[in-house]
């Protein structure tokens, strides 16, 4: 099975057709009408431009389709105005109706694409419709398979992929609040009337998500209980709270005083009326899958689980690698990186144990915690925009091209922290009117220390998610809204080692540790997500694993592991992504010599948009030919 390919640049049928009556016509004409091949050349010329024109139109089809399926998506990306100003009161229909007619349109536009034939094309076209096709073929075969929630097309949420469509990380309850606390800009009633129209439309995607919760439960694709316990809490922590008390309904609350208390109020009639009421549905429903449910972790337990670990491992790797190939690419990467660690280690003055265990010691020196509480959490978002302002000032040394690196840094909130990653982050608005965001988990300031949380700034923030995004404003419209995987999160892994390579840990060895240990950590991934849905572990053996071979906190690694439980494969693409960005740098360096740029090189990664990993090497090699002319 072949996943998230560079699709192969045959002529179509229908292409070959046109070709040969073009050339026939041409071969027919008197010898005076050829004599310059002047009309030979003007067909030729004008079947490029259709061609042409048919690309760029199937391209604005997908592009439709995806803010028309997602329409978060144009909110996200500062575009919900002038011809998308209707989507902005509108989210995904997330009922299995509206998946079903999202799987018939991918399904329509993909046809139209496959027919597409990319070798007349300008190259840069060319690439758009490859990685478009791919994309899509990729999220036909996700909806083919017989349950779970297919994200690949969404742009907020396409990070991951879930056999569940609601857990603990995954489903409305989770994405939606946040999203319109970050992205549904409000500065007319006419803003607001469209945010009320979303609360009333975020009742109805809980419905639809319990509907398949239903249906699904009936397959037997249920939580494990360990999951079930966690999101069942997370709901019913939502509901103790009285809904004016909830930040997307507070949003509100901030423009009382330009719009009126009116919109306060409705909201609030919304939240207690609809809102609520589609909380506890969902509630019931997942009650009623309680006694089903078992504590086996991994998708293998579930009915077609091989066939979707092996969709979800290619999706979020956009490789053909398979698990015995990842796990045992995590081994290797782990050993090479605690390689590089016990020198630094032994230098500091941890000599006995395992570099895990070393670290664990590491780990537990109160000098590089952070207070608890609130003092303690205040601490943490003065370190990270330290972090912020230092690593800015070295990005002229990466980067022949900069971009703004617009930022806000922001706590995860509190009523979704329990279930929700350490952090995440990405790019603001295409316009430039909204800020990326860095958001942090601060539930307990045990889950970060001041030798890893400068390494994770700059994974989410700067060189990471958020700057890397903003060069994606730079592709046309359908690139920007598109993200890989594998790509982004291999960029972020590159992100850090870039600030290592900056000298950011020069006069600290023990921050480079921590940027060692997180590489590390994502090696463990490849290990524990092939371990837990192909080999069978179990989560304690997942847990158990991690914390000794890596030394990481285990309060961390408890989410991690829970994380990896409820998304199938997203875990694998770090470092399968960060792998192949340095393999191909160093293909670049050794075919340029003394003509590679390590500037030029970041600038051509990051200029060349999300793509597969398959696409990324035909990047890099058009960049290798145009360094090499220069």
């Amino acid at each position: 099975m072949t996943v998230l390919p560079t699709l192969p640049r045959s002529v179509s049928r229908r292409t070959l057709l046109s070709h040969s009556a073009a050339a026939a016509l041409a071969t027919s004409l008197p010898l005076s009408a050829c004599s310059k091949g002047a009309d030979t050349t003007a067909s030729v010329s004008v079947l490029n431009l259709e061609l042409e024109t048919s690309a760029k139109t199937s391209l604005e089809q997908a592009t439709n389709l995806m803010l028309r399926a997602y329409p978060e998506s144009a909110s996200s990306a500062g575009i919900d105005s002038g011809k998308y100003a209707g989507l902005k009161s509108k989210l995904t229909d997330r009922s299995p109706e509206g998946q079903a007619k999202i799987k018939s349109d991918v399904k329509a536009v993909l046809t139209k694409m496959n027919d597409i034939d990319t070798a007349l094309l300008p190259a840069d076209t060319a690439l758009n419709v490859d990685v478009v096709r791919s994309v899509f073929d990729m999220s036909a075969k996700g909806f083919d398979l017989p349950y779970g929630d297919m994200a690949l097309l969404n742009s907020n949420w396409s990070y991951r992929n879930s056999p569940y469509a609601v857990a603990q990380n995954t489903g409305a309850f989770v994405e939606i609040p946040s999203f319109l606390d970050s992205s549904h800009k409000i500065e007319t009633a006419g803003d607001a009337d469209a945010y009320l129209e979303r609360l009333i439309a975020y009742a109805g995607q809980l419905d639809g998500e319990t509907e398949r919760t239903r249906i699904e439960g009936e397959k037997g694709i249920i939580l494990p209980d360990f999951l079930m316990e966690k999101t069942l809490g997370q709901l019913r922590g939502a509901l103790a709270k009285a809904p004016e008390s909830w930040g997307m309904i507070d949003v509100l609350n901030q423009h009382s005083e330009t719009l009126g208390e009116s919109y306060v109020k409705s909201a609030n009639d919304i939240a207690e009326k609809t809102i609520v009421p589609a909380i506890e549905r969902q509630i019931a429903a997942l009650e009623k899958l309680v006694p089903h449910a078992n504590s086996d972790a991994g998708i293998w337990a579930k009915p077609d689980g091989a066939a979707y670990y092996d969709w979800a491992l290619r999706a979020g790797t956009t490789t053909t690698l398979s698990p015995d190939e990842v796990h045992q690419m995590g081994l290797d990467e782990l050993a090479s990186l605690q390689a590089r660690m016990d020198p630094i280690l032994r230098s500091i003055g941890y000599t006995e144990g395992t570099v895990g265990e070393r670290m664990t010691a590491l780990g537990n020196d109160k000098r590089y915690h952070f207070a608890a509480g609130d003092p303690g959490r205040a601490e943490i978002m003065s370190f990270i925009n330290d972090a912020v302002v230092e690593i800015r000032g070295l990005m002229p040394k990466a980067f022949e091209t900069l971009v703004p690196g617009f930022l806000e840094v922001t706590r995860i909130a509190p009523e979704v922290e329990a279930g929700a990653p350490g952090a995440y982050g990405g790019a603001g608005s295409i316009d430039g009117t909204k800020p990326g965001h860095f958001w942090i988990n601060l539930r307990s300031t045990d889950l970060h220390n001041k030798f890893n949380l400068k390494d994770l700034t700059y994974h989410e923030a700067i060189p990471g998610h958020v700057w890397q995004g903003e060069y994606t404003f730079k592709q046309p419209l359908i690139r920007s809204l598109l993200a890989f995987n594998a790509y982004s999160e291999g960029w972020a892994l590159y992100a850090q080692q870039l600030a290592d390579e900056l000298g950011v840990y020069d006069d600290f060895p023990v921050g480079r540790l921590g940027y060692l240990q997180s590489l590390a950590f994502r090696a463990c991934r490849l290990v524990v997500d092939t371990g837990l849905h192909a080999k069978r572990w179990t989560r304690e053996e997942a847990n158990v694993w991690f914390v000794t071979n890596n030394g990481s906190n285990p309060e961390e690694v408890r989410g991690e592991i829970d994380r990896y439980c409820a998304w199938p494969g997203q875990a694998c693409g770090y470092k399968v992504g960060h792998t192949a960005i340095n393999r191909l740098r160093s293909k670049a360096k050794t075919e340029l010599g003394d003509k590679f740029d390590f500037r030029r090189y970041n600038d051509a990664v990051v200029l060349g948009g999300s793509v597969p990993m398959t696409v990324l090497g035909r990047v890099i090699d058009d960049h290798i030919a145009r360094e090499k002319n220069t």
